[in-house]
């Protein structure tokens, strides 16, 4: 059992990670402390290369300031994202900022070959960092249940095993992608401050989770927030993932050609990037047929989960914006009517395409700052 001893010393770097940048005075008076114990618990976090401190931006007259950052030696995560066409890797330390490492397109979408591919870089990574590398998370474009990856219908993949990638005696954590970018956007981005707040994406299908006081909200076994697979669309179409009727089928790239009667497109997300920069009349029926869909199904879980905003990832922000009017009458007209004279607000992400690696590294920072994880770092640096 950890030490009671680290108690304070988790709030620092917890306020740390939340807001990058808080000087010594701005902390104690979110922690409750005084100058002095705020002092004492940084200068022993700086002792043990967890903590740096650097000189603030310059600002009139006053008395020089100092703000605190994580330390360059300190403790540092590795961040995955297996993405449709891709994957990436990158390493973040305290502050939970991912720095791009390695990156590739998939050779070939074969379980084995893209696990192997990303083996190598997480080994190379591993080597580089030494015993400063604590944790590694994967985002994976896939159903995520227990931990395990056990669909992911765009790859072509049934259950497949990624407890491989993670070094022997590390944390190793697995995670739906749509998920970890819903965690990013309520810790640090555009839901932040909201206790309860819906992620919904789309890329190649559509995903989303539900954050309640920055953490997801997993279901039973782990598998919760396929909101994609919600049988709000066309009973008559059989998704890859089995089920009839998704609502995957009816906001992406798919939905678009069916609309435009073209084959289905190799790259659903691409090709929707494209249909949605088209100026002609067919190309804007198409949009708004989707974003119709997009709003309405918005609204359906609005009505279900009750947040306090919604947050848009991926293409579903300039799908919205192509078709504001056909997403606004689908998204108000589909909310019970309590709800329409004041809905939550419906905001664009703001992490982008490393929302999933953001939320990655903050929840494999979770994984790592515990008591526990302090006792080992100090008996590593003699502290």
């Amino acid at each position: 059992m950890a030490s009671p001893r680290w108690h304070g010393a988790l709030a620092v770097l917890d306020e740390v990670r939340r807001t990058p940048g808080i000087t010594r005075a701005a902390l104690a008076q979110r922690l409750g402390l005084s100058s002095g114990t705020v002092t004492e618990l940084t200068a022993r976090l700086r002792g043990l290369s967890l903590l740096g401190e650097t000189p603030a931006p310059a600002v009139g007259r006053g008395r020089p300031t100092t703000v605190l950052t994580p330390h360059p030696d300190g403790p540092a995560v590795l961040a995955v994202d297996l993405r449709h066409e891709d994957w990436r890797c990158a390493v973040a330390g305290l502050d939970g900022n991912p720095r791009m490492i390695a990156a590739a397109r998939h050779a070939d979408r074969s379980p084995d070959r893209v696990r192997d591919e990303i083996g190598q870089a997480v080994r190379r990574t591993a080597g580089g960092l030494g015993d400063r590398l604590r944790a590694v998370a994967v985002s994976v474009a896939g159903t995520v249940r227990g931990g395990h990856v056990v669909q992911a219908s765009t790859l072509g993949w049934g259950p497949v095993d990624l407890s491989p990638l993670g070094p022997p005696g590390l944390p190793m954590l697995v995670e739906n992608d749509a998920r970890l970018a819903g965690v990013a956007e309520a810790r640090g981005g555009a839901a932040a401050g909201s206790s309860t707040a819906l992620h919904v994406t789309v890329e190649v299908g559509l995903g989303g989770c539900l954050t309640v006081d920055g953490r997801p909200v997993r279901g039973a076994t782990g598998a919760g927030g396929e909101f994609g697979h919600l049988p709000f669309g066309d009973r008559a179409l059989r998704c890859p993932c089995g089920a009839a009727g998704c609502w995957d089928l009816m906001v992406d790239g798919r939905a678009l050609a069916r609309h435009l009667g073209e084959p289905a497109p190799a790259d659903p997300r691409t090709y929707a990037a494209a249909v949605l920069a088209r100026p002609d009349p067919a190309a804007g029926a198409a949009v708004a047929a989707a974003a119709t869909a997009l709003g309405t199904g918005v609204a359906g879980l609005v009505n279900a989960l009750d947040p306090g905003v919604v947050t848009l990832g991926g293409l579903a922000a300039p799908l919205r914006a192509a078709a504001a009017t056909a997403f606004t009458t689908a998204f108000t007209g589909g909310l019970m009517s309590f709800r329409r004279p004041d809905p939550p607000p419906v905001r664009d992400a703001v992490l982008g395409d490393d929302g999933a690696l953001h939320g990655a590294a903050a929840l494999a920072l979770d994984a790592v700052l515990t008591g526990e994880m302090l006792d080992a770092w100090a008996r590593r640096t003699g502290g």
